[in-house]
């Protein structure tokens, strides 16, 4: 399936899904169509305890209070089971939602999948009315964007006297 464009709906789709809070997992389902109202970083990623990975989500992780006083909330998706999530977010303390794609639907209809059974690394920010306002799909390899990117495109999308302009960053 193509990717969603800047400017268009994002895909709605509902996934289970598990966050870490202290001792505590919360496992439940997430549903896009739920989370508006407010701007989402939606991040696909290939597989847990990866180092790529790792390195990514660690970093978004570091950010999530700057991405949380921009109104916006960090999910990300892989094709491994809300198990694995729990395992991976339990030990490098991640804080937001790791949603279990394990069938690959919400991988094909953001045109994310690679090679028929990977994920590429990809990010896209969701305005509050659904829309794709920023995305970055990585080619290949390690790189991703880092919490200090999406933030400063989080700041021109949503903060005062944002300009709203949609745009994607050059894939890598």
């Amino acid at each position: 399936m193509p990717q969603p464009e800047i400017g268009d709906t994002a895909p709605d789709f509902t996934l289970p899904g598990v966050v870490v809070d202290g001792q505590d997992a919360l496992p439940r389902h997430f549903s896009l169509r739920e989370q508006r109202g407010a701007p989402l970083v939606l991040a696909f990623y290939p597989a847990d305890a990866s180092p790529g990975c790792t390195a990514q989500l660690c970093n978004y992780q570091s950010e999530l209070a700057g991405f949380e006083a921009l109104g916006a909330t960090v999910w990300a998706i892989s094709r491994q089971s809300t198990e694995s999530h729990e395992s991976f977010a339990r030990k490098q303390g991640l804080a937001f939602p790791l949603l279990a794609d394990e069938r690959g639907d919400v991988v094909d209809a953001y045109g994310v999948g690679m090679f028929g059974v990977g994920v590429r690394r990809s990010i896209f920010i969701i305005d509050a009315d659904g829309v794709v306002r920023w995305k970055h799909v990585a080619l290949l390899g390690v790189t991703y964007q880092s919490a200090s990117v999406i933030r400063a495109e989080l700041e021109r999308i949503t903060g005062p006297g944002a300009d709203g302009a949609a745009r994607s960053s050059a894939a890598s």
